[in-house]
């Protein structure tokens, strides 16, 4: 099931995209998608849980909603490369041009987690944020990995 599906409001995916991935979030408003987008990205790393024991808040900003999904994007990648961890939750506040946002993680556990990559950064290819059918959102692009 995907975006606009009236089952699942909320959700992400994972679509190949030559020797990258693209990443993809759907929810009834911005904020969800673009927190959606975020669990997709930590399933390109990762398929094993991660525990919310450590959180920390970011912001970014840009002109409009897809240059904004790539700079959220980025942030997340910037904070699990400088701080080693991985999220598993995001709470995104989208007001005009600038997003704040609370990711909740954990210390990456080489063992445990198995990285499979690590994200270099998102892209402008494939990018799209729009509405959908039925009024919700749908953001994605390709992450280079």
């Amino acid at each position: 099931m995907g975006p606009g599906n009236r089952m699942q409001p909320t959700g992400w995916t994972l679509e190949p995209h030559d020797a990258d991935v693209r990443v993809v979030g759907w929810g009834p408003t911005l904020a969800h998608a673009f927190e959606q987008a975020a669990v997709a990205l930590t399933h390109v790393v990762t398929e094993s849980c991660v525990a919310g024991r450590e959180w920390l808040t970011v912001s970014c900003e840009a002109p409009d909603p897809e240059l904004l999904l790539v700079e959220w994007l980025n942030q997340v990648i910037f904070e699990m490369a400088v701080g080693g961890l991985l999220f598993s939750r995001y709470r995104v506040v989208i007001e005009g041009e600038v997003l704040r946002a609370t990711l909740w993680g954990e210390p990456v556990d080489r063992t445990r987690h198995a990285p499979a990559c690590e994200p270099k950064g998102a892209t402008y290819t494939a990018l799209r944020v729009e509405r959908v059918a039925g009024g919700g959102w749908v953001a994605g692009c390709v992450v280079d990995v």
